[in-house]
């Protein structure tokens, strides 16, 4: 039964590299692809303000003022995906943080090159997706419907 899943969401930003580049498609394609369903999308200019709070852990470290100027620089498109275990497949499909380490196959390791233009944000864990999704996103934007492939994905969901 569809009530046995606790399907969960999470947060995806395509950096303004990723925008620039014009891979945008290609990242929102392979999540698609994986089976996780789009709940919420926009394309919005992070402010110096939304960028100190979602960097808020690393403040006072030294990347931190590259990090904030850089995500201000241009346009992100700022997402809400949903499934079961998203949290950890995004990630998994993202890669790791330094695309040196990132697996071929996954975004950062098909298209990035350094750590500072690493394409893409993706929550770390179930906590910091909820704070995330807060930040970017109202009640209102997140739109809950039917994804008929559920029941290809999923066992026991008719």
């Amino acid at each position: 039964m569809a009530d046995e899943y606790q399907f969960e969401q999470t947060f995806v930003m395509i950096k303004p590299d990723g925008v620039q580049r014009g891979i945008a498609g290609e990242i929102i394609s392979r999540l698609e692809q994986k089976g996780l369903q789009l709940v919420a999308l926009k394309m919005i200019r992070v402010d110096r303000e939304l960028a100190e709070r979602h960097y808020a852990e690393h403040k006072g470290k030294p990347f931190y003022p590259g990090l904030v100027e850089f995500i201000t620089s241009g346009p992100v498109i700022a997402t809400v995906w949903e499934g079961d275990n998203a949290v950890y497949l995004v990630r998994k499909l993202v890669g790791a943080t330094r695309p040196e380490d990132a697996e071929p196959g996954s975004i950062r390791g098909d298209f990035a090159v350094t750590t500072g233009f690493n394409i893409v944000h993706a929550s770390d864990g179930k906590e910091t997706a909820k704070r995330e999704i807060n930040l970017f996103f109202n009640t209102n934007e997140i739109h809950e419907y039917p994804l008929t492939i559920k029941k290809w994905l999923y066992e026991g969901i008719n």
